[in-house]
């Protein structure tokens, strides 16, 4: 499965789920870390933990495996590693406090309201 698909499907659990402010940073040409960060937050933990859930079974069922998994009953972010694709799942505290968007303010940013609006 290509960078964009795992995007595009994580974008869509994520989604599923009620993310909220759900954004995706294209950083291919700035690092060799990923193609892309999917980023949004939650409203409570639980949450926080039906997006990361909803989006692991999804990859799992196409036979795609984490490579990292930050710690996943966290309270404050969630980070998940799937090679091209990371996804970061805040809330919305912390969202605030590490700033990814800010930090990574060169990436562009993904117009995903095609994907979402599916």
């Amino acid at each position: 499965m290509q960078a964009i698909d795992l995007m595009q499907n994580a974008v869509k659990c994520a989604d599923d789920k009620k993310a909220h402010d759900l954004k995706v940073l294209d950083i291919k040409d700035l690092t060799t870390l990923a193609d892309y960060f999917v980023i949004c937050h939650g409203t409570s933990t639980s949450q926080m933990g039906a997006i990361s859930d909803a989006i692991e079974e999804k990859f799992k069922s196409e036979g795609i495996l984490m490579l990292n998994q930050g710690a996943h009953d966290s309270t404050q972010w969630i980070l998940m590693d799937y090679g091209d694709v990371i996804v970061h799942i805040f809330n919305e505290e912390s969202r605030e406090f590490y700033g990814i968007e800010k930090l990574w303010a060169d990436a562009e940013s993904v117009d995903i309201s095609d994907i979402i609006a599916q």
